[in-house]
């Protein structure tokens, strides 16, 4: 059910689902276990989607719709396009810190969740795409291909995502998007 039709019992129900997700995963969760964790019926949490891999995909992607607009509110408070791109990958990365490791592999092991997961990652991809575009054609970055250094930055997303990144750095995911953002902007800045 779309977050926009939700009771407020509802969306209640929906952040204690997620909640409990994120800091906790969700592949040894069953319907029963959800039940008795979010102290209500499974008629109840069924309102909110039709089946427990309905739950755990609605559940993701009630998460990046929040973490999205979170982020994106940060960058509309900036002004800079250094700030921008800056505050865009650290907003990234704060909305990154609360997902546990096993939320994230178990994302990475259920193809209906990686797929949001991949999604907003290539939506953010496009994005940083845009706020360097953006820069350069103020005058502010120095002459960048903006597409070269988006796919750099998309590769590197998805490096992130899949966790290759962390297991070669031992970077958690937001500590390595606060470093790519740190990156971004020394490698673009006149």
């Amino acid at each position: 059910m779309p977050s926009s039709r939700r009771t407020a019992r509802q969306a209640d129900l929906m952040e204690r689902l997620v909640a409990l997700l994120l800091a906790e995963g969700f592949a040894a969760f069953t319907v029963d276990d959800l039940v008795e964790r979010l102290r209500c019926s499974k008629t109840t949490l069924y309102q909110l989607a039709g089946s427990r891999q309905d739950l755990v995909v609605e559940a993701v992607k009630h998460y990046f719709r929040g973490a999205t607009e979170a982020v994106e509110k940060r960058v509309a408070q900036t002004a800079a396009p250094a700030d921008r791109v800056r505050a865009y990958l650290n907003a990234v990365a704060e909305q990154l810190r609360p997902l546990s490791r096993r939320f994230l592999d178990d994302m990475a092991d259920f193809p209906p969740a990686r797929q949001v997961y991949e999604s907003n990652t290539q939506l953010a991809a496009d994005r940083v795409r845009q706020l360097i575009a953006e820069g350069v054609s103020a005058g502010s970055f120095r002459e960048v291909d903006a597409a070269f250094v988006g796919e750099v930055a998309a590769a590197t997303m998805r490096q992130i995502q899949r966790g290759e990144l962390g297991e070669r750095t031992g970077l958690s995911d937001s500590a390595a998007y606060a470093q790519l953002a740190s990156l971004i902007v020394y490698a673009v800045s006149a």
